[in-house]
């Protein structure tokens, strides 16, 4: 019979079962600048907010969040317990759930991710950071060295390219001769400046605008003088979005028979009858500007919106209080015994002729 051999060294730990982990761009993502970890974190927390932030604290960015993977990792809680949690740790400024759009021109999608911070921080610190809660950039890829250049192979120097002594100096010219002598050089005159004529102003539409009226209605005949005082206020006009066709029929509707000071007249009317600032039209995004925006969402249900309309992580119904507590049985309900005895009762009436 073999002798069974017992071995002092304790067993290898079966693995733990890994935790699931988020679609790529999805899960959770921790912030920056937090304080190092102590073993204070998290204990102004009730005990199920602090093991489940704890817990929340270890896994690794990209670890699913939903409620169902966070409820199959922690046997002691159900997924409303989890729930409740989650909005608790929002409420303390522990996390908040975002909902960005990303993708390509053509190509648009959301992804939905939890953005946690060991340090708790508070509603203007997440309403600040809103803009930069997006995936980090990627690394920027070192560049290669480049490759020394190839040796030259040697090939033979061509007779050509042979360097051969240079001719000697032909011997000087006698004494006697005397160089051809060379035309002197014109004299160099500076360039003349022309001054520079002024052009004439162009004049402006609303001076146009005014200049018109005459020709429109005869009774509103303008001066130069006249045209040049009342500039400035037509101009107003037009800066409020208007055309200079709009602004010359509204100074002639309406026209008295007889006007005695055109001028006069026409400056009542433009102090008047000036128009509303119009709306400034949007601009329209750039076709090449890439799809980028960032959206809170509430941490117990999901509503969308701006971070000044979800303090706390949280939309208005789930702020309520009382969310997150048992329905109250009135203390004058009716026992099964009454309903019994009442329904009885309707039973016999129905009988009775």
């Amino acid at each position: 019979m073999a002798t069974q051999h017992i071995s002092s060294a304790p067993r290898t730990p079966a693995p733990s079962r890994p935790y699931p982990m988020a679609s790529p761009g999805y899960g959770k993502r921790t912030m920056p600048d937090q304080h190092p970890r102590t073993a204070a974190d998290f204990t102004l927390l009730p005990a199920r907010e602090r093991q489940i932030a704890g817990f929340i604290e270890q896994l690794p960015d990209g670890a699913a969040m939903d409620v169902k993977s966070l409820a199959k990792q922690l046997p002691l809680y159900g997924q409303q317990a989890v729930g409740s949690a989650l909005k608790a740790l929002s409420t303390a400024g522990y996390l908040r759930r975002v909902r960005c759009l990303v993708g390509e021109p053509g190509q648009v999608r959301w992804v939905f991710r939890t953005f946690w911070s060991r340090t708790a921080r508070d509603n203007e610190w997440w309403a600040a950071t809103e803009a930069s809660l997006t995936s980090a950039p990627a690394p920027p890829v070192p560049l290669a060295a480049p490759a020394p250049p190839a040796p030259a192979a040697l090939q033979p120097v061509p007779p050509a390219l042979v360097a051969t002594p240079a001719p000697e100096p032909a011997p000087p010219a006698l004494a006697g001769s005397q160089a051809a002598p060379t035309a002197p050089a014109a004299p160099t005159l500076p360039q003349q400046r022309t001054p520079a004529i002024p052009a004439p102003d162009a004049p402006s539409p609303a001076y146009l605008a005014l200049a018109r009226l005459g020709r429109i209605d005869s009774r509103l005949a303008l001066s130069a003088a006249d045209c040049a005082a009342l500039e400035a206020r037509a101009a107003e006009w037009l800066a409020r979005g208007v055309d200079t066709d709009y602004l010359t029929q509204a100074l002639v509707a309406g026209l008295p028979e007889r006007v005695s000071s055109p001028v006069g007249l026409v400056r009542r009317r433009l102090t008047d009858k000036i128009p509303p600032h119009a709306p400034a039209a949007p601009t329209p995004p750039a076709p090449d500007a890439p799809v980028h925006r960032v959206m809170l969402e509430c941490t117990r249900c999901g509503t969308p919106g701006r971070p000044e309309a979800l303090p706390d992580g949280l939309c208005r119904p789930c702020r309520t209080p009382g969310q997150d507590t048992a329905p109250v049985i009135p203390a004058d309900r009716p026992g099964e015994q009454d309903v019994r005895t009442l329904a009885a009762g309707l039973r016999d009436l129905l009988k009775s002729p």
